[in-house]
């Protein structure tokens, strides 16, 4: 299995409808409930084309399952941008974009709920979870790097990956209780929350992430 899960954003459209009517499907009518023929309906396609790329039901739900997680990564991914020059701000942007929508959403944590049972039981799905889980450490472990590097604080591959695990753990937790929606906090505080706690866990200043919450200076002011 590929490494890079979440290039599966790249699926040609037909594909992807399919796999994005079978999470619909899903979110609204759980597993026994999405059926062939309403994601076909959904997708606007018909079995026939279903049995085409996925051979079956079964096939589609992991494939869709597969293109979730792979999603989820690829959007954080992309929000933290490619700028090798300030190694916070990418962090901080990855962080948030993990605790935001469209990642922070009740739909995303009630299919997580719906396939983490397959996780446990079936080998197929905890493959891909266990791969998807190691390309989000990857990222976050590149990301850590580079932070450390620009404060001149060599660290260790082994202590990298410890506090790539703990930052994981922070933004599930985090997205997690946000995307229930329980109204015990706004959710637009799962941000500021989120990049004090990561600048704990990494020894950094208490606002060396959370900085990064306001506009940058280099950014055009908006003249609308």
């Amino acid at each position: 299995m590929s490494r890079k899960t979440f290039q599966r954003l790249s699926l040609d459209e037909r594909r992807r409808s399919m796999l994005e009517a079978t999470l619909e499907c899903i979110a609204q009518h759980g597993l026994d409930g999405a059926t062939a023929r309403r994601i076909a309906e959904r997708a606007n396609v018909t079995a026939g084309l279903i049995r085409h790329y996925f051979g079956s039901k079964e096939d589609m739900v992991l494939a869709a399952y597969g293109y979730l997680v792979g999603q989820l990564t690829m959007q954080a991914a992309q929000a933290s941008g490619q700028d090798a020059t300030h190694p916070e701000r990418r962090l901080a942007r990855f962080i948030i974009a993990n605790v935001t929508p469209p990642n922070l959403s009740d739909r995303n944590v009630s299919l997580w709920a719906t396939f983490i049972g397959r996780i446990r039981a079936l080998p197929s799905y905890a493959d891909i979870h266990r791969e998807s889980y190691r390309d989000f450490l990857d990222l976050l472990e590149t990301m850590i790097h580079a932070v450390m590097v620009a404060r001149q604080r060599p660290v260790s591959a082994e202590a990298c990956q410890d506090q790539a695990v703990a930052l994981n753990g922070l933004i599930d937790g985090l997205w997690l209780e946000g995307s229930l929606d329980h109204g015990l906090y706004a959710a637009d505080r799962l941000p500021r929350i989120a990049l004090t706690a990561a600048a704990g866990i990494l020894s950094l200043p208490a606002d060396a992430l959370s900085i990064h919450l306001e506009p940058h200076a280099d950014t055009p002011p908006d003249r609308n």
